[in-house]
């Protein structure tokens, strides 16, 4: 074998063993999970037991927040509103005369620098205000349906450049249809609003060309140590829409709900423990960093997802790398940040590496913030079984299947919006 056969094969097996390691990994037994103790909710870091929704709202929650801001998923080093909107297109028959079409740009700009972030919106076609689902997507507002009226990243389709029609054409137009039920939605009352999450940060560990740059002081290239990583920076921009949607006069501002899968149901969470607007939080499939307790260590942990996506959090969070209980906190405190808000939490039976058990710990141990502003959090004691939900003011289940959105967790997610709406 030569030299130059011999140094390909081993630089081959090499990307293969670090590609099997960030995408296969090995999920551990239920008897390995080590012992833990939780974070007390109801008690602050001074000691003092909270007893009243008061004790909370002034003193507990604003440190536990403060503490996952600082460390965990990074603080916003300033702010910005939008500087313009541009409404790209107003179509009031769509979806087969069933629903309203709107495609805008939400345009900011800092000095030199700007980002445009367009929005879908899709509305029931009556006069009155409609409740609606605020999501961000993975591929691009034309994966969400095959409508052929839906820009790409607010352009139509031959006003693309060479590279953006090879992206579009790896993703499709509809390519994601089956992840949103938004005949559905639609039917239910329910509007639909969506991005690319990639317009607000592009999914990379480069904190150069998405919207950290509009933010750095003169000579800085990322955000320092306690400043947001991409995950916050999702939630910044959850909170920039709502803005928007404030103004929106066929869009009822007070019954937003809030829904993020995987990453994204990671960033549900943080949006909506900054921002008490969003009326529901859902958070689907959402594993470490989200709602999954981190010191069980099941499935993907702290280590993990600090290596395999170190763009995604505050560089403070690295700090706990293989020591998660050196946290002050755990993810059933980032749940308690939604009280007395419903949230939902949702697994999945194959999604091992998300912790479906640690999802289910953790929704029922933020349960009593709950009970203290009269509502009714998790009451059982074991996981339930498999697509039998619960619905309470927390509530959870675990549907049969994989890492996904389906159906049925969207049938779930109606039932919760309309049972607390109504």
């Amino acid at each position: 074998m030569s030299k130059k056969i011999l140094f390909n094969f081993i630089a081959l097996v090499f990307v293969c063993q670090l590609y099997a390691q960030k995408t296969t990994p090995t999920i551990k037994n239920e008897t390995d999970v080590p012992s833990y103790k939780l974070p007390h909710l109801l008690t602050s870091m001074g000691g003092e037991e909270i007893d009243t929704p008061l004790k909370w709202d002034r003193l507990r929650r604003p440190e536990i927040h403060s503490y996952f801001a600082n460390q965990v998923y990074g603080v916003v080093p300033g702010q910005l509103d939008f500087n313009n909107v541009e409404v790209l297109e107003n179509e009031p028959a769509a979806l087969g005369g069933k629903a309203i079409r709107k495609q805008v740009n939400l345009i900011f700009k800092k000095g030199n620098k700007s980002i445009s972030m367009p929005l879908l919106i899709y509305l029931p076609n009556k006069k009155t205000k409609s409740p609606v689902f605020l999501a961000y997507n993975f591929k691009g507002n034309h994966s969400v349906n095959d409508d052929p009226a839906i820009l790409i990243n607010g352009k139509k389709q031959s006003e693309l450049s060479r590279d953006e029609i090879k992206k579009f054409n790896k993703n499709g137009r509809g390519g994601r249809t089956s992840r949103w039920a938004i005949d559905k939605i639609i039917d239910a009352g329910y509007g639909l609003v969506t991005i690319n999450y990639n317009n607000v940060d592009p999914d990379k560990n480069d904190f150069s060309d998405g919207i950290h740059a509009l933010f750095y002081k003169p000579g800085q290239k990322s955000p320092a140590k306690k400043e947001w990583g991409s995950l916050s920076a999702w939630a910044w921009g959850m909170s920039r829409i709502m803005d928007f949607l404030e103004t929106e006069a066929l869009i009822d501002h007070q019954k937003v709900v809030l829904f993020g899968h995987s990453r994204l149901g990671k960033t549900a969470l943080w949006a909506g423990a900054n921002d008490q607007r969003f009326s529901i939080v859902i958070s689907n499939n959402s594993g470490c960093g989200g709602a999954a307790l981190s010191r069980r260590r099941f499935g993907e942990k702290v280590s993990d997802i600090n290596t395999n996506y170190p763009h995604w959090f505050a560089k403070n969070f690295h700090n706990f790398n293989e020591n998660e209980a050196a946290l002050a906190v755990d993810q059933h405190m980032l749940i308690a940040l939604m009280a007395p808000r419903p949230v939902y939490i949702a697994s999945a039976s194959q999604d091992s590496w998300a912790d479906p058990k640690g999802e289910f710990l953790s929704a029922k141990a933020a349960s009593p913030i709950y009970r203290l502003f009269g509502k009714k959090g998790i009451e059982m004691e074991k996981l339930p079984s498999v697509n039998t939900p619960i619905h309470e003011t927390v509530g959870y289940h675990l549907r049969k299947g994989k890492h996904d959105v389906t159906d049925f967790d969207w049938e779930q997610y109606i039932k919760f919006a309309n049972q607390h709406f109504q």
